[in-house]
């Protein structure tokens, strides 16, 4: 009987050592699978982030402008580009792995670049109008600016109510040229290819004021005797970033590198090195 239960014994400790040995290597194997399984997952989505948006060209990000619209951009004395939108933009750059490319040209034409594929992006002080919204989409807002209006300081012009049947300067396809023929008529607005070219205007007699953005006004001004700007705001309006309605992923990217940079204060800090706050 003893012998029995002995061999009962042994063979209940094979059995034990069997299902031990069986588990373990079931356990492995599982283990061994979930990290084939994590490593490819990582893989894939490295390959989606690598494809996640293309660009105008490879590891480039162009940013079409208008370099005459300081201190948003300008350039430098050596032909290079600087301002608030080039700053802002070189950080989204960075953020994206590329390398920021200024493509300087008309206002006018800025817009059609993106739509056309020959530039990623717009930055050039651009506001949000539901007509543009039509042939590109935006970003979020990144700054504020105030239209404002340039006059001789001899003028009669005391305010936006004095413009009617006044000859009035602007740049070409910006808000303030179309604020201005839709308020007084075509007949009255005269358009320019820059801010600088309509203030030269203003100073040879060839117009009566200038409307323009608040911060390009003030240095106008400031470089040019004999002109103020008024203290009545002509119209409050937001700046964001422009790009193509057909690259959705680009612009998506653009938009959430622009919003960290605003929310860790490099945007803020770009503005503050350009515009004091008691300019503002």
């Amino acid at each position: 009987m003893k012998k029995l239960i002995a061999l009962l014994l042994a063979l209940c400790m094979v059995f034990a050592l069997c299902a031990c040995g069986t588990a373990t290597v079931t356990t492995d194997a599982t283990s061994d699978a979930e990290e084939a399984a994590e490593s490819v997952a990582e893989e894939t989505s490295e390959d989606a982030a690598d494809a996640e948006f293309t660009t105008v060209e490879e590891g480039e990000l162009h940013m079409a402008t208008n370099a005459a619209f300081p201190p948003y951009e300008m350039t430098t004395d050596d032909g290079d580009y600087e301002g608030i939108d080039v700053e802002i933009a070189s950080a989204i750059a960075d953020k994206l792995g590329l390398e920021l490319v200024v493509d300087d040209m008309d206002f006018s034409s800025v817009l059609t670049a993106v739509q056309q594929g020959k530039a990623d992006m717009v930055l050039a002080g651009l506001t949000v109008t539901d007509e543009r919204k039509e042939n590109v989409d935006f970003s979020d807002s990144y700054a504020t600016a105030v239209q404002v209006i340039i006059v001789p300081e001899d003028s009669d012009i005391e305010s936006a109510d004095d413009l009617e049947g006044k000859t009035i300067g602007c740049q070409e396809g910006t808000t303030g040229y179309i604020y201005c023929a839709d308020e007084f008529g075509e007949d009255n607005v005269i358009s320019y290819t820059n801010g600088a070219t309509a203030v030269q205007a203003l100073l040879a007699g060839k117009v009566d004021c200038v409307v323009i953005d608040q911060q390009p006004a003030k240095e106008y001004v400031k470089a040019n005797e004999g002109l103020k700007i008024l203290d009545t705001a002509y119209a409050e309006e937001k700046y964001a970033i422009a790009y193509s309605k057909d690259n959705t992923a680009l612009g998506e990217a653009i938009n959430a590198a622009l919003n960290e940079l605003i929310e860790d204060g490099t945007v803020q800090e770009i503005i503050d090195k350009y515009i004091s706050a008691d300019e503002e």
